[in-house]
């Protein structure tokens, strides 16, 4: 049995998350506790406490669902469960690196806090918009896109699933490919409400601000392989964690590809670990026949911990 723990990213994110984990184990409160340290705010509080419209600045939400799924890691890595792979879509990648103690929790909590910084800074709110395509192969998003884009950017940020593509750049741009979308036969075409178009060539400002810093933080060769967001291959080695997520900032997140070179490792059982179940809808419908688990509470933990046998065989 070969198993990957996987990562959500930010759209997982609710009030109270994390914290039956906190009342229940040590070691999920001593991830709060060390956020709290870390960042020099109460970033546990906000996480079980809200107010939600606070959690949902980007700033916040970021370093907060990485405290989250760290917090719901450690108690299953106590008691036994390993993996043989990592990964985590987009912010999540940051949650796989410390899980694959390639990165430490403290360097991770500020870099992300000032990730999310500079990706709401880099276009004005307005500005950008992102929209979920549905029921579209992605060449035709990608076609779409390129014939809307009318000297301004859009572009795949997201190929999350069979049939489910996420598009960002400027607004207009946005609202142009999704109606060619619809008229090549797209089920739905929705804008998502996000403070920022993430994952296209308007982030490239964050790219640049955020690069320095992922330079001077210390990173170590993975315990365990990553599969990347922007390449969806193996990643072995401490500068290519680092160049990874550099150059995921602007760069699509290729889940679908991820999870599929997970499968062809011979990855069987995905576990999320995490706040949500997000990233489990999107495995069942890429990996079919793939066992899929969620740990993001006291019961999820002990079923997934039973599933496994108590513990997990690279």
């Amino acid at each position: 049995m070969s198993v990957a723990f996987v990562f959500p990213g930010q759209g997982s994110q609710q009030v109270g998350m994390g914290r039956a984990l906190a009342e229940a184990f040590p070691q999920s409160r001593e991830v709060f506790e060390e956020a709290d340290s870390a960042l020099g705010f109460g970033l546990s509080r906000l996480c079980f406490e809200g107010p939600e419209g606070e959690l949902q600045l980007t700033a916040n939400t970021q370093p907060a669902i990485l405290a989250a799924s760290v917090a719901a890691l450690r108690p299953l890595v106590a008691r036994g469960a390993r993996p043989a792979w990592v990964a985590g879509h987009s912010l999540g990648e940051y949650s796989a690196l410390v899980a694959a103690d390639a990165l430490c929790l403290a360097d991770a909590l500020r870099t992300v806090r000032r990730r999310g910084q500079y990706m709401q800074e880099a276009v004005p709110v307005g500005v950008g918009a992102m929209a979920a395509i549905l029921g579209l192969d992605l060449p035709s998003v990608e076609a779409a896109c390129r014939e809307a884009a009318q000297g301004e950017v859009v572009s795949p940020a997201n190929v999350n699933a069979p049939g489910q593509v996420v598009i960002a750049g400027h607004a207009g741009a946005v609202d142009r490919a999704a109606e060619r979308c619809k008229a090549a036969g797209a089920k739905r075409a929705v804008r998502l409400p996000v403070s920022a178009p993430f994952h296209c060539a308007l982030m490239k400002p964050a790219q640049e601000r955020l690069r320095p810093e992922l330079a001077a933080l210390s990173f170590r060769d993975p315990a365990v392989p990553l599969v990347s967001n922007v390449d969806a291959r193996p990643v072995r080695d401490a500068s290519s964690c680092r160049d990874g997520l550099v150059r995921q900032v602007s760069g699509t997140v290729r889940w679908q590809e991820s999870v599929d070179r997970l499968a062809r490792e011979g990855v069987t059982t995905f576990v999320e670990v995490g706040p949500g179940t997000v990233l489990s809808g999107l495995v069942r419908k890429i990996a079919r026949g793939a066992r899929v688990l969620n740990v993001d509470s006291p019961a999820s933990l002990a079923a997934t911990v039973a599933a496994l046998g108590g513990g997990a065989e690279p």
